[in-house]
């Protein structure tokens, strides 16, 4: 644990450990390789200046695990599914999750921090999580906050401290969205509540649904420490999780 926290912390200020060392280790089959390829005889396209990339052949094909990849496709589907007129979504990643929803509808997307963007289908809204003030009260059938709540109120991204972000940001997705209208919703979660300053909360499940005092759980799904999609978990399981993910879907009363 103490070793991990060194290692994030030297991250933050652009040092990584972990990846110096796979660099070192890389480093000499990356010169044998460029020296053989400039003794190659036959280059079509002549050399240019070097660009080592020393961590690839490690590493798998790609990332299909883990709290984004599951948690964008699982809701995303649900939302293909159900085809609401209008879906908002609020402080999930672009670049993910409302990358997905693109591809089959347009979605109004609501940050505290700016964005510039021409993306068709993409409309911006700048303003406040944890008041939501575009939106007048039950006006949506539809809106998402995906691993986006536990920062509310943590300055992290410029935002007001708040100790009670996250419940003020619950109480606001409630008040927008009209009877009937699903909120799909996640946070990290694990039995040992906390706040990871300034990272992050993470959350007992019951908790969540205890502060969703206006609406009715459907569905729980739970990606594990392994980085596992489980839409079969129980919050028992979930609450033997270090830092599981906990995806929610709730109706709204």
């Amino acid at each position: 644990m103490r070793l991990r926290t060194v290692s994030n912390a030297l991250a933050t200020f652009g040092m990584d450990p972990v990846k110096f060392a796979g660099a070192l280790v890389a480093l000499p089959r990356f010169l044998a390789d460029l020296a053989r390829f400039v003794r190659s005889p036959e280059r079509p396209i002549p050399l240019g200046k070097l660009y080592p990339c020393l961590h690839d052949r490690a590493e798998a094909a790609g990332c299909a695990s883990g709290h984004y990849f599951h948690q964008d496709l699982y809701v995303a589907r649900q939302i293909f599914a159900r085809r609401p007129a209008r879906h908002v979504d609020v402080g999930s990643r672009i670049d993910g999750f409302v990358g997905h929803l693109l591809t089959f509808m347009p979605v109004e997307v609501v940050d505290v921090r700016p964005l510039d963007s021409r993306i068709p289908g993409l409309t911006f809204r700048r303003a406040d999580a944890t008041s939501l003030e575009p939106y007048g009260t039950g006006e949506l059938e539809s809106i998402s906050c995906l691993h986006a709540a536990e920062h509310f109120g943590l300055g992290r991204y410029g935002d007001p401290l708040d100790p009670h972000g996250h419940e003020k940001a619950i109480a606001a997705l409630q008040r927008v969205t009209r009877p009937g209208g699903l909120i799909y919703f996640s946070v990290p979660v694990s039995g040992h509540e906390r706040v990871e300053f300034n990272a992050h909360r993470v959350f007992r499940p019951d908790t969540i649904v205890a502060l969703f005092t206006g609406c009715r759980l459907v569905d729980f799904a739970l990606v594990d420490d392994r980085g596992d999609l489980r839409d079969d978990a129980t919050f028992e399981v979930a609450t033997l999780q270090r830092f599981g993910c906990g995806i929610f879907t709730f109706e709204r009363a």
